[in-house]
């Protein structure tokens, strides 16, 4: 399976290129248009560990022990071997992606991702350092600390915007341990971090730094991928249950931002399972909505700070893989990205909006729809969600459809203790660390561990940079690691 630029054919990787390098030299994103043939049945039949095996091994298949990196990656970081348990909830069902160690569904992904990276390293014969550059609206930037944290061959860098993520999230990283790992935060919001990375990478490293740029950003395919089996791992449970037979299609609700998560059951759907609908849920920085529905992508509006953070994302980079699989044209795709950058909208063809309208449904949900939501599911089921979560539960309900809905539960609730408290009625006044006390007393529901113990752990990074000047903030440290 090669891969190839979203914007430049002749710009192509093998598997283990393409998830050393993250992103291709032009500027696109490394993806195939060949999904080959795979037997998806037969996946639906293996535990989770075997799905994740086959699926990664057909979609990255350089890699020589596909079998080894995915239990060297899973084995005893979740909360089960499950990884991501499937729950019903009233008539809907909630796939809870947040039962790794950092309690956020970027676990999955970016568990594995580190084992990829360093297999790729060496089975490309690569001797420079890897530098993973990494920008996070909250939940990555965890998650990859914890999955590169002492990893050899490897330092990360991760930027995060100041003041745009949660208490929680925040203390999450700026806690975080290990010799190879520096956190700083951003003047601005998420876009604003995100532009600078990608500035970054396509300005590259000096020349004999010996270091090389890598992400942990769902723009690496080693990112994305992984993400593929839980589609896969849901509809599986599904069987097991009894609430379909093979074959039936299953329509997912994904709160997304960056627009990865729900890339991931499109690749599930090319790949043979029997997706329905892919309902896009957004908050009210609405403008995947917006494109969804009419063809129009325009990141000129106001940016909101919402209460579902990780979602407050106005350039939706995997958007573009999108477009190339509903086209295959790498330069119609090259020209949306081109009129992105320049003028800050682009205009799709009538037959890709009658593409786009033929897979995908949409739908938004507000800051005072995300609380009314949560304390509703929370009185009527006894179920406590996140606010991302509430987001795609609300936008489910809005979006009739009669095959089985599953509702992709990103983070857990106490990542945003506040606003969950706050929603059920409870009191949300003072330290984010009492207000977790508080919402557990009231609900019972266990607090993760890694959330429990941050309140005794010391900050370690305290750098604050503007974004004008992160590309010197990463060659200094390069400068210093030498």
């Amino acid at each position: 399976m090669d891969y190839q630029s979203t914007r430049n054919a002749k710009i192509a990787a093998s598997s283990t290129a393409a998830v050393l390098q993250g992103l291709a030299g032009d500027g696109g994103l490394f993806i195939t248009k060949d999904f080959g043939t795979f037997d998806w049945r037969g996946t639906l039949e293996s535990d989770t560990f075997g799905m994740a095996e086959k699926i990664l091994g057909a979609l990255l298949p350089d890699f020589d022990d596909m079998r080894a990196l995915v239990r060297r990656a899973y084995t005893g970081k979740f909360e089960t071997d499950e990884l991501t348990p499937l729950v019903r909830v009233g008539d809907r069902y909630v796939l809870e992606l947040f039962r790794g160690p950092t309690s956020a569904f970027k676990d999955v992904a970016l568990s594995m991702l580190p084992q990829l990276i360093t297999a790729a390293r060496a089975q490309e014969g690569v001797r420079d350092e890897i530098l993973i550059l990494t920008a996070t609206s909250g939940d990555t930037g965890k998650a990859a600390l914890a999955g590169f944290c002492d990893v050899p061959g490897t330092k990360i860098i991760v930027f995060y915007p100041d003041a745009g993520v949660s208490k929680v999230q925040k203390a999450q990283m700026v806690t975080q341990e290990g010799e190879n790992v520096c956190v700083c935060a951003v003047r601005g919001n998420f876009d604003d971090t995100q532009t600078g990375v990608k500035k970054i990478f396509a300005a590259g490293l000096p020349e004999g730094c010996g270091v090389r740029l890598s992400s942990a950003n769902s723009i690496n395919i080693g990112r994305l991928a992984p993400q593929v089996v839980y589609y896969f791992k849901a509809y599986a449970d599904l069987l097991h249950a009894g609430r379909i037979a093979v074959g039936d299609k299953v329509d997912y609700v994904v709160p997304t931002g960056n627009f990865g998560d729900i890339l991931a059951g499109y690749l599930a759907k090319k790949m043979g399972l029997p997706v329905g609908r892919l309902i896009c849920a957004s908050n009210r920085n609405d403008v995947l909505t917006d494109f969804l529905r009419t063809g129009v992508y325009d990141r000129r509006r106001p940016f909101y700070k919402t209460l579902s953070p990780s979602m407050d994302i106005l350039v939706s980079s995997n958007l573009e893989r999108l477009l190339f699989l509903l086209c295959e044209d790498e330069n119609e795709v090259a020209g949306y990205m081109r009129d992105l950058n320049e003028k800050g909208a682009y205009t799709v063809s009538d037959t890709m909006l009658e593409k786009l309208h033929a897979e995908f449904g949409c739908g938004c949900c507000d800051d005072a729809q995300t609380k009314e939501t949560i304390g509703r599911v929370w009185s009527q089921n006894g179920y406590l969600m996140d606010t991302h979560t509430a987001v795609a539960w609300k936008v489910a309900e809005d979006y009739k459809t009669d095959a089985p809905v599953v509702v992709l539960s990103t983070a857990s609730p106490y990542k945003f203790p506040a606003a969950v408290l706050s929603a059920i009625g409870g009191d949300a006044s003072g330290d984010e660390f009492d207000i977790m006390d508080r919402l557990h007393a009231l609900t019972g529901v266990p607090v993760p561990e890694g959330l429990a113990t941050l309140r005794s752990k010391p900050v370690r990074h305290t750098d604050v940079i503007d974004r004008e000047d992160m590309q010197k903030y990463v060659l200094g440290k390069v400068e210093k690691w030498k």
